[in-house]
This record gives C-alpha cells, sequence and structure tokens, in this order.
C-alpha cells in the first residue's frame, strides 16, 4: 500500500545495510513499507497489528513515546485511506529515532490504544480522539480534552466546514467580566 506522504517527498529506498529492527519487523509481521527520507526511518503497519507492532518495539529499545498525531487524507490526490496515524517512538539508550504509521478509515476509524505501553498516551490519544474523532479501543479515559464536552464534531477533519455547523451557538459567551 502505498502512503500519501511519500508523494509528497523523495523518499529514499530502504538503506541496503541490515536493520535489526526492520528484519525483527518482517520476521514477525511479514513485508511492511519501510523508508527512509532525511535519515529518519518510517514504517507503514497495518491497523490491525498495530498494537503489536508498538508492543515489540518497545520491548526493542523504543522507550520513549514522543507523540501521536493524525492527518486527514480527504481529497489528497492518490490516497487509499482517510486517516494516518503517526507514532513517533524514540530510544533513549541509542539515540534512534522511528516513525510508525497506521492507516484507519470511515465510517467508524478505530485503532488500539497505546496507553498500556506508554502512559504518555493517554492524553495524547485523546486529543486525536477529540480533533479527528479516531476511537483507540482500550483506552481508560477516552473523553474530549480540547473541545467541550457538548461539542459533537471534531474540527481538525478536512470536511469540517470553515464556518462550523452551529456548534458555537449552543454555548454561552464568556466575558473577562464572568470569567
Amino acid at each position: 500500500m502505498s502512503s500519501p506522504s511519500d508523494t509528497l517527498h523523495e523518499s529514499s529506498p530502504a538503506p541496503t545495510e541490515a536493520n535489526p529492527h526492520r528484519e525483527a519487523l518482517e520476521q514477525a509481521y511479514g513485508p511492511l513499507e519501510y523508508s527512509v527520507y532525511r535519515g529518519q526511518q518510517r514504517v507503514v503497519v497495518p491497523a490491525e497489528k498495530s498494537f503489536d507492532v508498538l508492543a515489540l518495539l518497545k520491548q526493542r529499545g523504543f522507550d520513549l513515546l514522543v507523540d501521536v498525531s493524525c492527518v486527514d487524507y480527504l481529497e489528497y490526490r492518490g490516497a487509499t485511506d482517510r486517516y494516518g496515524l503517526i507514532y513517533l517512538l524514540a530510544s533513549t539508550t541509542s539515540n534512534e529515532r522511528l516513525t510508525v504509521r497506521a492507516f484507519v478509515n470511515d465510517p467508524e476509524p478505530a485503532i488500539a490504544s497505546v496507553v498500556p505501553l506508554w502512559k504518555a498516551a493517554n492524553w495524547l490519544e485523546r486529543e486525536v480522539w477529540d480533533m479527528f474523532g479516531i476511537h483507540f479501543t482500550g483506552h481508560p479515559d477516552l473523553r474530549r480534552l480540547v473541545m467541550p464536552e457538548a461539542f459533537t464534531a471534531h474540527p481538525l477533519r478536512k470536511d469540517y466546514p470553515l464556518q462550523g455547523r452551529g456548534e458555537r451557538h449552543n454555548f454561552p459567551v464568556i466575558t473577562r467580566d464572568h470569567s
């Protein structure tokens, strides 16, 4: 599966020297899409295997979850999937970095939560759920983080209208005198 972001930037082929992480992943999960861009390693994994892949990478020394983010590829030329989840991992002992990507689609985009692996994922996943509507199955406390609980939409989706859907008008205006 070709990832949409690879069409933005030229991606060099995977290095010819042996990469022990890549070999371990491919031995456990079969061939995966792997690339290197400006010296940074990237791997695309199937969403249904994402938790297992990330658990293996944590066992292999990627002990720091730097970030969890999402990209909405709606109307992106050549995109075959709607949402791309991005996990940025780092090893504090070897100073390696790895970007792990997984794709999910509508109508109910969902992926396994990695909170059992990294406690820091709690708020990171809550933010992605709040802004994009990606459900993290197994998350211990999946609720709004940025938007008010009464807000029903996910504003970073590309199909969210710039003028809003009227949600703003349902909330009271808070002035400086009353805050």
